[in-house]
C-alpha cells in the first residue's frame, strides 16, 4: 500500500488508520438498498442502473400478465 501511496497526489493522501468499516451500512439497510454484482456480459447491455430497473420492472410485468393469462398461483 505504501508504494500505491507514493504515486498518490498530496490531497488524495489517506488516513487508512482513521477508516471505519461500514461506516453507511445502517443507512443503506434503512433506505433498503442493495448492491447487485453483474455478469460482464449483462452489464454491457445496459447504460446504467435506471436501464437495468426499467428491464426487469418489464419483465416482472410479462411475469404477471402471464400468470394471469395461463391461471398460475403467484410465486
Amino acid at each position: 500500500m505504501k508504494k500505491q501511496q507514493d504515486k498518490m497526489r498530496a490531497e488524495y493522501s489517506f488516513d487508512y488508520a482513521k477508516a471505519v468499516r461500514g461506516k453507511y451500512h445502517e443507512r443503506l439497510l434503512a433506505e433498503k438498498s442493495s448492491i447487485i454484482i453483474l455478469e460482464p456480459d449483462v452489464a454491457e447491455a445496459f447504460q446504467d442502473s435506471e436501464a437495468v430497473n426499467t428491464a426487469l420492472r418489464s419483465l416482472l410485468k410479462l411475469a404477471d400478465t402471464t400468470r394471469q393469462l395461463t391461471g398460475q398461483p403467484p410465486g
